[in-house]
C-alpha cells in the first residue's frame, strides 16, 4: 500500500501549510521544565528534531520554563509510549513522535496503548527514507544493488523490528526477491554511524540522519521512497521512477500525555505552530528534505485513524 504525501493529506482532512492562525492565548503556563520525551535514541531524525525544536523556543523566547529533550527509545518506541500513558503530570510531558507511535502498539498489544487518548499537539512535516550503501561497496546505481543482495547474505539495520526501517526493507525483499538479514538498532543516529563504520551493508535513513556521512562522501544514496526527487539528491530515483506505486514517509509530530488539560493542549498547540512558522523551521525542513504537512488537532486524530489501518495492512503483509 502506497504511503504518499498526497494520500495523507487527503486522508488526514482540512490541511493548511500556509497562511496559519495564532491559537488564542491560553490560560496555561508551565510552571516547571517540561519533559520533551523523546521516541528515539541519540542522533536520530526524532532526536534531532526534537533538540532543534528546543533551540528555536530558547532562541525565540517562547516559554517561560524549558523543554528538557529525555531519550526513550527502548522497545520500539514502547518505553516511551508507557511513559506518557503513566505521566505523573501530563501537562508538563510531551512526545516527539515517528511511526513507530501507530505500528508499536499493534505489535505489542500487551502495552494496552491506546493512541486515540493521547493528546493532539502539532504535525511538524514528514520524513522520506532514502536507501544508502557505503562509498567503499562501489555501489552506485540501484540496479547494482539488487545484484550484490542476491549473491546473498546481505546484512543491513535499521531502527527497530516492525517499523519503519524493517517496513520498507520489507518492501524491498517482497517487490525484488531479496533475503536480507535486519538489525534493529534504538535510533537512526546510530545506524547511520554503523553504516560509515562498515558494521553494516546498507541503511534506509532518513536525509537528516545521513546528512552528515553523506555530506563527508562516506555514503551513496541509491533509491528514494518519496513521491518526487528530493531537492538535496536531485540525481536519486525514486521507486515510483522504477514503475513501483510506494513511497513510505516519517511522521515528525509532537502529542502530549492522555489527560493533559484542554489549556495545556491549547498552550502547547500555539506554541508549535509558532515554531512552525518561523524562517528557523522552514529552513531547517528544506535543509533536512523534510516536506511540509500541518495538521490542526481534529486533523490529526483523523490521521492516526488513518495510519493504523494502513499500518496495520503493512505489518500483515512483512507476516507481523
Amino acid at each position: 500500500m502506497a504511503l504518499t504525501k498526497r494520500t495523507l493529506i487527503k486522508l488526514a482532512g482540512a490541511v493548511a501549510l500556509s497562511g496559519l492562525i495564532a491559537a488564542p492565548a491560553t490560560a496555561f503556563e508551565p510552571t516547571k521544565p517540561i519533559d520533551f520525551v523523546i521516541m528515539a535514541g541519540a542522533g536520530g531524525g526524532a532526536d534531532k528534531i526534537a533538540r532543534f525544536l528546543q533551540s528555536v523556543a530558547e532562541k525565540k523566547g517562547l516559554m517561560t520554563r524549558p523543554l528538557v529533550p529525555n531519550n526513550k527509545g527502548g522497545g520500539s518506541g514502547a518505553e516511551a509510549l508507557i511513559a506518557l500513558k503513566g505521566a505523573s503530570d501530563p501537562d508538563h510531558t510531551i512526545l516527539v513522535t515517528l511511526n513507530s507511535f501507530f505500528t508499536t502498539p499493534l505489535r505489542q498489544p500487551g502495552l494496552g496503548i491506546d493512541i486515540q487518548t493521547f493528546t493532539p499537539v502539532a504535525m511538524m512535516g514528514v520524513d522520506p527514507f532514502v536507501l544508502w550503501v557505503h562509498k567503499d561497496s562501489g555501489i552506485t546505481t540501484f540496479e547494482q544493488w539488487l545484484d550484490e543482495v542476491k549473491k546473498g547474505g546481505y546484512i543491513m539495520g535499521g531502527t527497530g523490528k516492525g517499523q519503519e526501517d524493517s517496513l520498507v526493507i520489507t518492501f524491498l525483499e517482497q517487490t525484488f526477491g531479496l533475503k536480507i538479514k535486519y538489525i534493529p538498532y534504538k535510533g537512526g543516529g546510530a545506524v547511520a554511524k554503523d553504516l560509515a563504520g562498515q558494521q553494516i551493508m546498507a541503511t534506509v535513513n532518513n536525509p537528516s540522519e545521513a546528512k552528515g556521512f553523506y555530506a563527508s562522501g562516506d555514503v551513496v544514496p541509491l533509491l528514494a521512497f518519496s513521491d518526487e526527487r528530493l531537492a538535496a539528491m536531485p540525481d536519486v530515483r525514486t521507486v515510483k521512477e522504477l514503475g513501483k506505486d510506494f513511497s513510505y514517509y516519517n511522521q515528525r509530530a509532537v502529542v502530549g500525555a492522555p489527560g493533559m488539560s484542554d489549556d495545556a493542549a491549547a498552550y502547547y498547540q500555539k506554541l508549535f505552530e509558532t515554531i512552525y512558522n518561523t524562517t528557523e523551521w522552514q529552513d531547517y525542513m528544506a535543509s533536512e528534505s523534510l516536506s511540509p504537512l500541518w495538521l490542526k488537532a481534529d486533523d490529526q486524530r483523523a490521521y492516526w485513524k488513518t495510519q493504523v489501518e494502513r499500518h496495520k495492512e503493512l505489518l500483515a503483509a512483512m507476516g507481523e
